[in-house]
C-alpha cells in the first residue's frame, strides 16, 4: 500500500508543481467564478466557457492560490472536464464528491459507502483517484473539493440563465 500512496503523492505533487489549464479567459464569453475556503485561505478563480450550441465545456482556466491539495485538485479537474458535455461534467463532479464521501464515511465508521457507490459507476476518474487519501485528513476534504464546488456553482448558474 505504501507504493500506491507514494504514486498518489507524486501525482498530486506533479499537478501542484506543473498545473494544467492555468490562466485566464476573456470575460465574456467566459464566466469568472470564485471559490474561497475560509478554513485555510485557499482561493480558486475559475474561468468557464460553455459552448451553448454543443453544450460542452469548451474551455476552462484556473487561477488562485492555495495548498498543494486545492491546487492539484483544480488542475486535475480542469484536465478532466475540458471538452466534456455539461452533463458529463456534472457526472464527474458527483463522482468525485462521492469518492471523497465514500472514503470519509468508511474512515468514520458511518457505513461502507455503498449508498454513494452508484455515483462512481461507469465514471473513469484517472488521476483524480490520487486524491482519495485526502479523506484521512477530514479538514483537507474542503481543499480537494473547492474547485469542484466552484465549477458546480458555475454550471448551476448557467442552467438558470438558459432556463
Amino acid at each position: 500500500m505504501a507504493g500506491l500512496e507514494d504514486l498518489y503523492r507524486e501525482i498530486i505533487l506533479d499537478h501542484y508543481r506543473s498545473p494544467r489549464n492555468r490562466g485566464e479567459l476573456p470575460v465574456p464569453p467566459a464566466r469568472k467564478l470564485e471559490g474561497f475556503n475560509p478554513l485555510c485561505g485557499d482561493e480558486i478563480v475559475l474561468y468557464l466557457d460553455v459552448d451553448d450550441s454543443t453544450g460542452t465545456v469548451s474551455d476552462l482556466r484556473i487561477g488562485g492560490q492555495g495548498c498543494s491539495i486545492s491546487q492539484a485538485s483544480s488542475s486535475m479537474m480542469g484536465a478532466a472536464v475540458r471538452g466534456k458535455t455539461v452533463a458529463e461534467a456534472r457526472q464527474l463532479i458527483r463522482a468525485f464528491k462521492a469518492l471523497m464521501s465514500i472514503h470519509e464515511s468508511r474512515l468514520e465508521g458511518d457505513g461502507d459507502g455503498d449508498d454513494l457507490a452508484a455515483e462512481l459507476q461507469g465514471v473513469k476518474l484517472g488521476d483524480l483517484e490520487a486524491l482519495q487519501g485526502v479523506v484521512k485528513f477530514p479538514v483537507r476534504i474542503k481543499c480537494a473539493t473547492l474547485a469542484w464546488n466552484t465549477l458546480a456553482q458555475g454550471l448551476d448558474d448557467d442552467q438558470l440563465q438558459s432556463a
